[in-house]
């Protein structure tokens, strides 16, 4: 049997879409197959997959869920970057009014999309929870992080240079009775007023181009260690690119940036 997919990115975090509207091609996705949509080599590569399925949620205007699993095939609870990707879908497709804003169902709550006059998105990423510190290793180096939640789990730590983290192919070391299910690792270096550029392990992908909800607790980090005032944008720079994130004065993270469909096709793997 072939079956639909797209292939699209935010910051170069990409992803393979299955849109699966009825629920009936890709109810039970299994690891096996995530992993072999996502290989580099043998399928068509990608950091993730999004199964694009109706919601069950209650409410009419939420009519959309994005199932997001990484690409060894593990289950996750949000992704930044794969929610722009996944809105820019219902966009391209005329699946949702262009001119209002996209609600966007996922495993840690609704996420509401908007676009800019300049074709990006902003997501409302919600509320963050800022947890207490932890202790992130990398052979025989430890720092000290920041315990942030975005709907996923984040240990933001500070280094002098990137380069410090390694090449990262090996997970980080973690406490795992602060972060049970794994955590999303992000190395950060100031490199100006309200900009920092950062570097990401994500559980399940390994390093990646980009992480959005790890740009988001980078941005919590910063604006924490700098006494920022709310409503302030940092500028968060990505091997893939830019995001732009603001806390707001009622403690919601909008995370504005690029996503893109680059292909479609059918594929029997």
């Amino acid at each position: 049997m072939t079956y639909p997919f797209l292939k699209g990115h935010g910051t170069e975090n990409d992803f393979v879409l299955l849109p699966d509207h009825d629920g009936s091609i890709h109810g039970d996705l299994s690891a096996e197959r995530v992993r072999a949509l996502c290989d580099r080599r043998a399928g068509i590569g990608a950091d993730g997959v999004l199964r694009v399925v109706r919601s069950e949620n209650p409410d009419p205007a939420v009519e959309w869920f994005m199932d997001y699993r990484n690409s060894d095939g593990s289950i996750s609870e949000m992704c930044g970057n794969g929610v722009r990707a996944f809105a820019r879908h219902l966009l391209d497709e005329g699946l949702v009014d262009t001119t209002a804003p996209i609600h966007v169902d996922t495993r840690a709550g609704v996420k509401v999309v908007t676009q800019t006059e300049d074709g990006l998105l902003t997501v409302d990423m919600g509320e963050p929870k800022v947890f207490g510190q932890s202790e992130i290793s990398v052979g025989a180096e430890t720092w000290t992080a920041l315990h942030v939640d975005m709907g996923n789990p984040h240990a933001v730590l500070f280094v002098d240079d990137l380069a410090d983290a390694g090449d990262l192919l090996t997970p980080p070391v973690h406490d795992e009775r602060v972060y049970p299910h794994g955590v999303n690792v992000e190395f950060v270096v100031e490199k100006g007023k309200r900009h920092v550029g950062m570097r990401v392990h994500e559980r399940g992908s390994g390093e990646t181009r980009s992480c959005g909800t790890g740009a988001c607790a980078v941005a919590i980090t910063a604006m924490l260690a700098d006494d920022a005032p709310r409503g302030t944008t940092y500028r968060v720079d990505l091997p893939g690119g830019r995001l732009d994130i603001t806390w707001t004065a009622d403690n919601h993270i909008l995370m504005t940036g690029p996503a893109v469909v680059v292909a479609k096709g059918e594929t029997d793997l």
